[in-house]
């Protein structure tokens, strides 16, 4: 009889024992379907309506947004560990079949792993799962002080269901939001605007010297000089008026008034002195020459008549 109790107590032991070995699987594996209870059982507690609250009262839309309060910087920058708790323990655990998780970090230990990270390099280098910069999406850093995008982690451990680390493997790992890589990326950004800055402000001054400066080389400065020789000489151009049909317009008025003064002179002085006329001026002459001094003679009459043509 007493060995009939110790052999069934030795099975009782052995399906214990495997009972928690599966359900520690099926916690690691993350199988939420399956369960060593009944299945029917189980839909039933799902299905189970919760208690409504008597204290409800309806929500009128009346359409006007309430004012949003932006998040200040230093939240946003606030590192906080997704898992402060540790996970319950399965019933292998509580048998001494399998180690408890490892206890939560400390402050401390997250900072030894943090510094551990950044000699690494981690937040410098992009994701290990999607192979792209971290940027300011969220970042999370693992107690093994590995560093992936959350959303990436979040994907990984839903595609594995697992909770290992898609680098070093270390299961039940613990993970603490952190910002180095957003940090880097605004770093990186600033350097960059700044280095187009610089760097348009130096060329702007460089071109400025060389239009001011002429050079020490010859021919450089041969070609320094031709090329302020051209920028004047078209500016000189620009400054006049180009209005062709007006310059046209004003040599055919000039033009025509220089043809009206011709005319004029040759309706004055163009027709020519018959020997009738000669004859009377050459009387006339003496006639006032003899008035006024008989004694001038020829050459007086010859002065007065070279004075009449004149």
């Amino acid at each position: 009889m007493l060995k009939n109790k110790g052999h069934s107590s030795k099975k009782d032991n052995l399906a214990v024992n495997a009972v928690a070995l599966q359900d520690h699987i099926l916690h690691d594996l993350q199988l939420r379907n399956l369960s060593v209870a009944d299945h029917s059982k189980t839909q039933l507690q799902k299905k189970e309506n919760k208690p409504l609250k008597k204290d409800t009262k309806a929500v009128i839309d009346t359409g006007l947004k309430k004012a949003t309060q932006c998040p200040k910087l230093e939240d946003s920058e606030k590192e906080y560990v997704l898992d402060p708790k540790p996970p319950p323990l399965t019933l292998a655990q509580k048998l001494g079949l399998i180690g408890p998780p490892p206890p939560p970090l400390s402050s401390d230990e997250w900072q030894k792993v943090k510094q551990r990270s950044l000699l690494q390099g981690d937040s410098m280098q992009p994701c290990p799962i999607c192979k792209e910069e971290f940027e300011l999406r969220p970042q999370v850093l693992l107690s093994c002080s590995h560093v992936f995008h959350k959303a990436c982690l979040q994907a990984f451990e839903k595609f594995t269901n697992k909770k290992t680390c898609p680098l070093c493997r270390k299961n039940q790992y613990q993970t603490r939001v952190i910002h180095d890589g957003a940090r880097l990326f605004r770093i990186k950004c600033v350097t960059r605007i700044q280095a187009y800055w610089r760097g348009y402000i130096v060329r702007k001054w460089y071109r400025n010297l060389r239009k001011t400066v002429p050079p020490t080389d010859a021919k450089l400065r041969k070609k320094f000089f031709e090329k302020k020789f051209t920028e004047i000489s078209h500016r000189i151009l620009c400054s006049y008026s180009t209005n062709i049909e007006e310059l046209f317009a004003e040599i055919d008025q000039c033009l025509a008034i220089n043809r009206s003064v011709l005319q004029q002179l040759e309706e004055k002085c163009g027709h020519e002195i018959t020997e009738e006329e000669w004859e009377k001026i050459q009387v006339q002459n003496e006639t006032s020459a003899c008035l006024e001094d008989p004694r001038l003679g020829a050459h007086g009459s010859h002065f007065s008549l070279s004075n009449f043509l004149l």
